[in-house]
């Protein structure tokens, strides 16, 4: 969404600029694929080897996203602070929202992979939420927005 630049930055423009990718730091790539991809149902935007890291590229978003919504890039740890930071980037608050159109086939689809809610669903002024762990713990809101105007929830 355009926005002016304040004057603040030193100078004001019209800008466009959008959250591309998120990157979440993972045991191992199989396994966050396995999660992602075989029980939330994303899709992998890119998997390719990066030789002169010897590592992967592992991109994936959820289904319907489309070209202009923020994707994730599934990080593998590579050293021991990072190691330790797996299933708590955020020291336990919601990391991540996940918006749907239907709520409740969701809620109900993750259920019934085996998806651990640790709050059950509610309704706030912004919409329909829970809150569920991934493979690692980090927490994330399953929400399905009101409407119009409620790209930010209340803080979880």
């Amino acid at each position: 969404m355009p926005g002016v630049v304040g004057s603040g930055c030193g100078h004001s423009s019209l800008v466009k600029q959008s959250l591309g990718l998120v990157s979440l730091v993972v045991r191992a790539y199989d396994e966050a694929i396995h999660f992602f991809v075989g029980i939330l149902g994303f899709v992998v935007v890119e998997d390719s080897f990066v030789p002169e890291q010897g590592k992967r590229w592992v991109v994936v978003a959820p289904p319907g996203n489309g070209s202009s919504g923020a994707r994730l890039l599934l990080a593998r740890a590579s050293t021991t602070e990072q190691t330790l930071r797996i299933g708590n980037q955020t020291g336990g608050r919601v990391f991540l929202f996940l918006h749907t159109d239907d709520f409740h086939r969701d809620y109900e689809l993750y259920r019934s992979r085996g998806v651990r809610f640790v709050r059950e669903p509610r309704v706030e002024p912004y919409g329909t939420v829970a809150v569920f762990e991934d493979l690692y713990g980090n927490l994330w809101d399953l929400l399905e927005p009101s409407g119009a105007g409620s790209e930010s929830p209340a803080p979880a």
